[in-house]
């Protein structure tokens, strides 16, 4: 595969859910301690990474969760953020100015902070109250977040399969690892037709929509330099399916949860106008050691690895590296 390092793969995948003992140790001190809400807090990239977890507390638990943007919460404040809080922070290089400014905030308002980050002696792990710490470089946080958001709400009586559910995600590495096999193919193809496409409209939903926000963003505009239009697939009929033509390069992220019909009704609507409609649908891959009724849960995991096939395919044909920056992080601001 194309500049692909397998071991470093597997030895990432397996260092996030060998997390497993510490993330349960920690949620079941916290519920026995007794908090009042959770904040899943990030920036860019991380913070699009919460949504699929507070959607997934909002669908199974009475427990307030919020996603919040790092710099916003210091900026803004919040009524409920205090000595009740549980607040969590994911960052790769642990190093993000935005998230630390947030912990110290977080801190001075009496709450429990939480890092999960590759560097146990970066800024981030060092300020927060606890820290789990992965391999180096260890992306996405998907299976920390899954392992943290199942615990807490099998403590409530919310998640009754969690047990199972966490024993099959330690089978994820060499799952993903399949994954990564199987969409070779179909990344070089896409990447190949792509090459010279200066405009992507990216359409997603339920616990997809946040990779969707990510993949936009932080991959194809800050990476590639691309422009784009993202929009959640059950608000695509208002307002930017008008931005639609004929060849208008459509990319549509297919999950398995309940907003799969959403999904497939803006697919339908954009195949009327476009001749460049691409799916990418989790429901393609095996995930042999995954439960069907399981199988929605990993689906921002599985897209992120599939993209991730298709990102390297257009580092290559654009001859643009993945790495290059004009401003973000090269300018002060």
């Amino acid at each position: 595969m194309l500049r692909f390092n397998e071991p470093e793969f597997l030895k990432q995948m397996e260092s996030a859910v060998a997390l497993r003992p510490q993330i349960e140790e920690l949620v079941d001190r916290l519920v026995e301690e007794g908090f009042g809400n959770l904040f899943l807090v990030g920036a860019g990239g991380t913070y699009a990474q919460m949504w699929p977890y507070e959607l997934l507390a909002r669908r199974r638990s009475s427990l307030d969760v919020r996603a919040v943007i790092a710099a916003e919460l210091v900026a803004s404040g919040d009524a409920s953020l205090g000595e009740r809080s549980v607040v969590i922070f994911t960052s790769v290089s642990g190093t993000t100015d935005d998230s630390i400014r947030a912990i110290e905030y977080c801190r001075s308002k009496g709450a429990y902070t939480i890092g999960f980050t590759g560097y146990a002696d970066s800024p981030i792990a060092q300020k927060v109250d606890v820290a789990l710490i992965s391999e180096p470089k260890t992306w996405p946080f998907d299976m920390q977040m899954l392992l943290f958001t199942g615990r807490l709400l099998s403590r409530r009586g919310e998640f009754d399969d969690y047990e199972a559910f966490a024993d099959e995600l330690a089978n994820l590495p060499q799952i993903m690892l399949e994954v990564a096999r199987q969409a070779e193919a179909g990344a070089a193809a896409f990447a190949e037709a792509h090459k010279d496409t200066d405009y992507h409209f990216l359409i997603g939903g339920g616990n997809l929509w946040g990779f969707t926000y990510l993949y936009s963003m932080c991959i194809l505009e800050e990476m590639q330099w691309l422009r784009t239009t993202r929009v959640h697939s059950a608000e695509f009929f208002h307002g930017s399916l008008e931005l639609l033509e004929e060849d208008t390069s459509v990319i549509v992220f297919q999950g398995e949860d309940e907003a799969r019909s959403l999904t497939d009704r803006a697919e339908a609507f954009a195949r009327r106008v476009s001749k460049d409609v691409t799916v990418f649908d989790t429901r393609d891959y095996a995930l042999d050691g995954i439960s069907p009724r399981f199988r929605g849960l990993v689906a921002p995991i599985v897209l992120d690895t599939v993209m991730g096939r298709v990102s390297k395919h257009l580092e290559r044909v654009r001859d643009h590296s993945l790495d290059l920056r004009r401003y973000y992080r090269v300018m002060d601001y």
